[in-house]
């Protein structure tokens, strides 16, 4: 790693403010699993984890869900590295047949919903029976987002966020709270 993004990196995280801690994350998911179970315990499931962001909410999610399930990922990205959303690039599509399914895809924030759209239209499109969606964050916008979210663990304001599986150019995810970078002056 270069000097100059070592020092970006620090000086971010010192600079963040935290939105969430641990425990506030932790006592979401217990509640979205709890609201999932009710809705999809008796259904079989698939449970979708959208890597890279969504895996810690999503092995933190797992814990709480006493029913048979099947799990398996998806990776699509409109971030890579960057700060901003760009073209959809899908990286690796599910292995297990969605045909006749009920799927939740689980993921860390919605935004402007592009990326969580799309997974939800391809599934569809594989047949599945019922796709529901998600997330651990949702982003508090002007805007409405291109799809809704099932299940919401959190809201956070209009700013960019990072930790507890979000990144901040690629790092960061390892934090286990939740921050947002500094406002601009």
């Amino acid at each position: 790693m270069d000097e100059r993004l070592r020092t970006d990196l620090l000086q971010t995280r010192r600079q963040a403010e935290r939105l969430y801690s641990r425990q506030d994350i932790e006592t979401a998911i217990a509640r979205m699993a709890a609201d999932i179970g009710s809705e999809v315990a008796e259904n079989n499931p698939l449970l979708l984890c959208v890597l890279n962001g969504a895996i810690m909410p999503f092995a933190q999610l797992l814990k709480h869900l006493d029913f048979p399930l099947q799990t398996d990922y998806v990776h699509a990205s409109r971030y890579g590295e960057a700060l901003t959303g760009d073209g959809l690039q899908w990286l690796a599509h599910p292995t297990n047949s969605v045909l006749g399914r009920t799927v939740v895809i689980v993921d860390d924030i919605l935004d402007e919903g592009i990326t969580l759209a799309a997974i939800e239209q391809s599934l569809q499109q594989e047949g599945a029976e019922k796709v529901l969606k998600a997330v651990l964050v949702q982003k508090q916008l002007p805007q409405p987002a291109a799809t809704t979210a099932d299940f919401i663990g959190l809201t956070v304001p209009d700013r960019y966020v990072f930790g507890y599986g979000m990144d901040y150019k690629g790092y960061w995810r390892n934090l286990p709270d939740i921050y947002a970078v500094k406002r601009s002056e």
